[in-house]
């Protein structure tokens, strides 16, 4: 049965089926603003906490902490850079056949998952080598 959904969660689900990428809640208050569809980001907050809990959006944390979202359509990969900060997605993902281990042992409903490696990108590798700060 489908969640019934205020309008606020409505109007950031149609924004996030337009945006391909995540996307921050404070992002997410200006794009609707710039789109006469303002609302409070204390409603944004609270929007994107209701349409997680539903499985309907992802969050992603980013290293320096801030978090991204997105449709929960397809589980989201990433190798992440802590000197520069670069995401790159990768493709590979070993953990789906666990996954539907874990949802037979538990009775547990997984909605998706993200896997992310942290490390050094290959250009901060070649500038720490070489001496170089990245500012």
């Amino acid at each position: 049965m489908r969640a019934i959904r205020t309008r606020s969660q409505e109007r950031i689900l149609n924004l996030l089926k337009t945006i391909k990428q995540g996307i921050s809640a404070q992002d997410i208050y200006v794009e609707l603003r710039n789109r006469n569809e303002s609302m409070g980001l204390a409603t944004v907050y609270r929007s994107l906490e209701a349409l997680k809990l539903e499985g309907m959006v992802q969050v992603r944390t980013l290293a320096n902490g801030e978090a991204l979202y997105s449709l929960a359509q397809q589980d989201k990969h990433h190798l992440t850079c802590l000197q520069c900060g670069i995401s790159i997605p990768i493709n590979q993902c070993p953990v789906h056949d666990l996954e539907d281990q874990l949802e037979s042992n538990h009775r547990f409903k997984v909605f998706y998952h993200t896997l992310e490696f942290f490390g050094l990108c290959n250009q901060c590798q070649v500038n720490q080598a070489a001496g170089i700060e990245d500012d």
